[in-house]
């Protein structure tokens, strides 16, 4: 077990029992997620495709109150204290939801349905971003490049096991019930925090954000529990002030509005392919297992080589150059089988390869940034390309432009989706070199630099 072990990822000793926790701590909260993630996609369609794009600009103003809020609660705790309160105040409006799902009526669970829809919207976001910057918290640029793939796994499995827990226990049980196991499940999440060793990295950071005008050589010791600070709204501010920052903004909304047009494609496909919901369902199954299957895979024998052995920037550029080839082909051949394909290799893609990768470019931040800008580009930029990708579409069609132009039309965003990851792989080299330099013992430093 242990040369298998070592053969998937390359951990020390003093790191496996970090490793694990976040693997364990990953699991449980994408577990927690896909266990309540198909009552949410069933109101969506039983609302209605014509309620969808309001239901999504309601989620964009959710989205804006929730990153104020957690700002807030973030500047004044550490994380620690900030980060299991998060998740149970999750826990606590899963409770809510599932005690009024009991007592109200059919006529104003319509509503309660809507509102979970736009609350499970932004939720979702938050307990994936909130992992996610403890992990980049946590470990340092070499140590992600090398374990983030094997956490990422432990994601994956969670997703399979939520969606398996729902599809056994949705009819004997019930959705209300189904809501106290997504609770207990994020719960455990929480506790997972307890464990992790407190001077597991012990590491010098800069006193300000580094590649801004304000930078400072300065190194002052981690104080790992010490309370976040800052603004109210400083993660905003910071990425306006920060062209890296910005640009990984910019990275987020374009994934994300190249997502809604091939999720829009495929919705347009599958309604004219298949004659009836029951048809369409297997095939949206088959999809999921497919992309499950192969992002396992991918995450076990290749995340973590690639990130190692190539870098960030290549592995970053995978998932734009897939999709770039992807609509070229769709455009030429609009076949609901070719898309299938695509979006199986772009999913599975996304979650092997572009996410770890992704995930890296934050570890060079400081701490005050892998919280607070980080929670605004991976929720308020992800929505914005929601919005931006599902009205342009529209738009699209209006001006009479099929799917195959639309595909067409792609193309140039996706180039220049391209050009920003080049860009910010290379830069995060730079930073993260900057960073290794300032926090050398004094007697190196100059000779390393």
């Amino acid at each position: 077990m242990k040369r298998i072990f070592t053969k998937i990822v390359e951990v020390r000793p003093e790191e496996i029992r970090a490793l694990w926790l976040a693997f364990l701590f990953n699991f449980m909260v994408l577990g927690g997620y896909y266990v309540i993630r198909p009552i949410r996609d069933e109101i969506g369609a039983s609302s209605g495709v014509e309620n969808l794009p309001w239901m999504f600009t309601a989620t964009l103003l959710a989205m804006l109150v929730a990153n104020a809020l957690f700002s807030a609660i973030v500047a004044r705790m550490s994380r620690r204290r900030f980060i299991p309160i998060a998740y149970r105040f999750f826990i606590v409006n899963l409770l809510i939801f599932s005690v009024l799902m009991r007592l109200l009526t059919p006529k104003d669970q319509v509503w309660l349905g809507r509102t979970f829809f736009v609350w499970l919207s932004v939720t979702n976001l938050f307990v994936v971003t909130v992992f996610w910057a403890f992990m980049t918290d946590l470990f340092s640029n070499e140590q992600g490049k090398r374990l983030f793939g094997f956490i990422s796994i432990g994601g994956s499995l969670g997703a399979i096991a939520g969606g398996s827990v729902t599809a056994s226990l949705v009819k004997p049980i019930g959705a209300a019930n189904l809501f106290l196991i997504s609770a207990a499940m994020f719960e455990i999440a929480a506790q997972c925090v307890r464990f992790f060793p407190a001077d597991f990295r012990t590491v010098g950071e800069a006193d300000s954000f580094p590649g801004t005008t304000t930078s400072s050589p300065t190194i002052e010791k981690r104080t790992e529990e010490a309370p976040i600070g800052g603004s109210l709204w400083s993660g905003i501010t910071h990425i306006c002030r920060s062209p890296y920052l910005f640009g990984l903004f910019v990275f987020i909304v374009l994934y994300s509005t190249t997502s809604t047009w091939a999720y829009f494609q495929q919705s347009e496909l599958a309604g004219h392919g298949f004659a009836d919901r029951a048809a369409r369902t297997t095939f949206f199954a088959n999809l999921d297992r497919a992309t499950n299957t192969l992002t396992l895979l991918g995450q076990l024998f290749l995340t973590g080589k690639l990130l190692k052995w190539v870098g960030v920037t290549p592995t970053l550029i995978i998932m734009p150059t897939l999709s770039l080839i992807g609509f070229a082909v769709i455009g030429i051949t609009p076949l609901l089988g070719v898309l299938a394909v695509f979006q199986v290799l772009r999913r599975a893609t996304t979650f092997a390869f572009m996410r770890p990768a992704r995930e890296v470019l934050f570890t060079v931040l400081r701490r005050e940034d892998k919280y607070k800008a980080k929670s605004v580009i991976d929720t308020f930029a992800y929505r914005v390309g929601d919005q931006v990708g599902a009205w342009s579409y529209r738009g699209l069609n209006g001006l009479g432009l099929g799917l195959r132009r639309i595909s067409f039309v792609t193309l140039p965003i996706i180039a220049i989706w391209l050009v920003v990851s080049v860009w910010l792989g290379r830069k995060q080299r730079v930073l993260a070199d900057t960073k290794r330099h300032q926090t050398l013992p004094l007697t190196t430093a100059p000779e390393a630099a």
